[in-house]
């Protein structure tokens, strides 16, 4: 149970009794046969009662929730009408009552006066205190922590004046004037910041000046009842009491015409404004944020300070969402482990993602096992289309201290936040991608003068070659190199990866295969002045340990043909495995051979996974060597053009020469997968020995 529930559990049982006590006070003094049975109790027990009463009715609806909900000022002034009312049709009930009584038994005594004399003063404090503590929440409404103070003050001083008229011993008239004449200045003052006016259309402003009247009118019946009973001789209640009755009427009166004229001139509308004025710079210099080219953390912070100065919030904090998990962009009144505990707790009830408002945290459980010194949450989250930036949480120390404008704020605040954010982020993003566009025309270029544009041209064959990149820089290379002794060295290999770095390693492999086929000068034997193909990997792959990353490796065939003596030998590292058509035997197959792709294995037993294969070559045979880009193609039905596929096609196009080999493939290979984009970059090289090949020289 909160403190405001056990005071009105407390209170209530003390106004009841209270009243009752009254009530058998002057009834006692009305009726002279009770009073000589019971005695007469002395004036302070009426006065004392009274006293009573009164604090715990004032204190009574203080503890009550707060009257304004949100911004429905003309729903608390239609309460307001019709409680006080009714309270005061009752009392208007009641004095008809009593005087038709008293016209037909004149000789009555007193009792029935006194009865309804004691309900009508319940009535009227149940009214004054409704009706204060309604015009509270309206003088309060998006006021200052000053102000606040300014009010209860005003409560102390107001309450402690009208109960010191219950003592029989009075001020001097030269001291209570003053004083009563710096609380109705000190009343003025607070009267003329009610903000709420401001926020009414013309038609609501004529409605409330309607309920005011109404409510101005039910006072007047009470002053009015109370004026007359001043002046009957059955007046059984003490002087002072009824000077204390006739001291608030006088306040209550003064307060509420206050208020109607503030309501009919608008006198606060202009602090109203300036608020408003605030409110539309702050959403400017959000806006202005991106012209200026400003980083995130500086929209982030605009976007915080303005949100607490807005709203007039009392704590807030701001989490902003990032690849590694939730951090707390900026924080305001309130530590860590407070915030934590109010995320979590809105996690448990599935409310950390969506707008959320509440006006009276101590009212649910949840919030009140926190132990908050806060009365009001706003949860804002940060939200664009595809993902959620962030979220903006703000508290107040007052029940009702936030309302849907202020939502309404926050939103368009939020917004323009997101937007800033996105375009920040969407020029970074264009300004990153001019750079990789302009780095890649860079690799592009360097890839380009990286391919070999004259192919070898020899009496003892014909080659035809290809390639495709997938994107602005594929990874897919080859190159040739002639060597001593009519041999022609044929490197072809495929890059793991794409783009600027996929490039630099194939630009390396380009530099390791020219240095490495160069003649060895220590060479004790012919054959060993360069090196075999799986000899050439062997070192490749211990030239590339150093510059490639862990996770990248390539894959290689190397190819050295002999055509003066009629064979090649070759090693394959991983890569794809040659067709060849023998024209002999009229057939054709893969040689499929072991190999293990570069920079899979970095040390010295790498040797041991690569193999050399020798073959005598026939006029008119032809050799077939691609990247994974030709095999692996998808079709409309994203099945693969494969290794099948590529072997019927030279088995249907073999007697060609290399050139229409080579474009008949890549025929129907388009055909194969026309509307598909490229997955892989494409790289074919064909290779025909002549069927006519020269003598060998001697």
């Amino acid at each position: 149970m909160t403190i405001r529930q056990k005071l009105e559990t407390a209170l209530l049982p003390l106004m009841l009794l209270s009243w009752i006590v009254l009530l058998a006070s002057t009834l006692l003094h009305a009726n002279p046969a009770a009073a000589s049975r019971f005695g007469t109790p002395p004036d302070w027990i009426t006065l004392v009662a009274q006293a009573a009463f009164v604090a715990a009715t004032f204190g009574f609806q203080r503890a009550q929730a707060d009257l304004l909900r949100g911004t429905d000022f003309i729903g608390l002034l239609r309460r307001l009408v019709l409680g006080p009312g009714l309270l005061a049709t009752i009392c208007v009930g009641l004095h008809l009552l009593e005087r038709l009584v008293q016209f037909n038994h004149p000789n009555a005594d007193r009792t029935f006066f006194a009865i309804v004399y004691t309900i009508n003063l319940g009535l009227f404090v149940v009214f004054l205190a409704f009706t204060n503590y309604a015009w509270r929440s309206l003088v309060l409404f998006r006021a200052s922590e000053r102000l606040r103070r300014e009010w209860l003050w005003f409560e102390v001083l107001l309450g402690a004046t009208l109960l010191f008229r219950l003592i029989s011993w009075q001020l001097p008239l030269y001291v209570a004037l003053p004083v009563l004449g710096a609380l109705a200045f000190f009343g003025v003052y607070l009267s003329g910041n009610q903000k709420w006016v401001a926020y009414l259309s013309r038609r609501q402003k004529m409605e409330a000046v309607m309920l005011q009247g109404a409510i101005l009118l039910s006072m007047t019946i009470f002053v009015a009842y109370f004026l007359r009973v001043d002046r009957d001789p059955k007046l059984v209640a003490p002087e002072p009491q009824h000077a204390f009755l006739l001291l608030t009427v006088f306040f209550a009166a003064f307060y509420t015409i206050m208020g109607l004229l503030v309501t009919l001139f608008n006198l606060p509308t202009a602090g109203v404004f300036e608020q408003k004025r605030e409110e539309i710079l702050s959403l400017q210099r959000l806006t202005q944020l991106i012209q200026r080219g400003q980083t995130e953390e500086e929209v982030y912070s605009m976007l915080f300070d303005s949100a607490v100065q807005t709203v007039e919030a009392d704590a807030a904090w701001l989490d902003v969402e990032e690849e590694e998990g939730v951090r707390c962009q900026q924080r305001y009144n309130i530590d860590e482990q407070g915030s934590v505990a109010i995320r979590h707790l809105l996690a448990d009830y599935n409310l950390g993602q969506i707008e959320y408002l509440n006006n009276d945290l101590n009212n649910s459980s949840g919030f009140r096992a926190l132990g908050l010194e806060f009365e009001a949450l706003i949860v804002m989250p940060l939200r664009a289309t595809k993902r959620n930036y962030g979220t903006l949480y703000l508290l107040k120390k007052q029940r009702q201290g936030f309302d849907r404008e202020n939502m309404s704020i926050l939103q368009t605040f939020t917004s323009q936040t997101v937007l800033s954010i996105e375009n920040l982020q969407l020029v970074a993003r264009s300004i990153q991608n001019e750079r990789v566009q302009e780095e890649l025309k860079i690799a592009s270029s360097v890839q380009e003068s990286l391919i070999p544009k004259n192919l070898p041209i020899d009496n003892w064959f014909e080659i035809s070659s290809h390639a495709l990149a997938a994107k602005e820089v594929g990874g897919d290379f080859y190159d040739f190199l002639h060597l001593p002794g009519r041999r022609l060295a044929i490197l072809i290999g495929d890059v793991s990866g794409k783009g600027v770095t996929a490039a630099f390693h194939m630009a390396q492999m380009k530099g390791i295969f020219h240095a490495l086929m160069q003649e060895n000068p220590l060479a004790r034997t012919e054959r060993d002045k360069f090196p075999v193909p799986s000899r050439f990997m062997a070192m490749a792959n211990t030239a590339l340990i150093h510059c490639l990353e862990k996770s990248s490796f390539i894959t290689a065939a190397l190819y050295i043909i002999d055509y003066e003596h009629g064979g090649f030998v070759f090693a394959r590292a991983g890569h794809c495995h040659t067709l060849y058509y023998h024209s002999i035997k009229e057939e054709v197959s893969y040689f499929r051979t072991a190999g293990l792709g570069l920079g899979i294995i970095r040390n010295d037993t790498y040797e041991k996974h690569i193999k050399n294969q020798f073959y005598d070559y026939n006029p008119g045979d032809v050799m077939v060597i691609y990247t994974d880009g030709i095999v692996e193609a998808r079709g409309a039905d994203q099945s693969e053009y494969g290794e099948e596929r590529l072997k019927q096609m030279l088995e249907r196009t073999y007697y060609l020469n290399a050139n229409e080999i080579k474009a008949q493939i890549l025929a129907d290979l388009a055909e194969f997968s026309r509307g598909q984009p490229i997955h892989d970059d494409q790289t074919l090289l064909v290779i025909k020995f002549r069927t006519s090949q020269p003598e060998p020289s001697i």
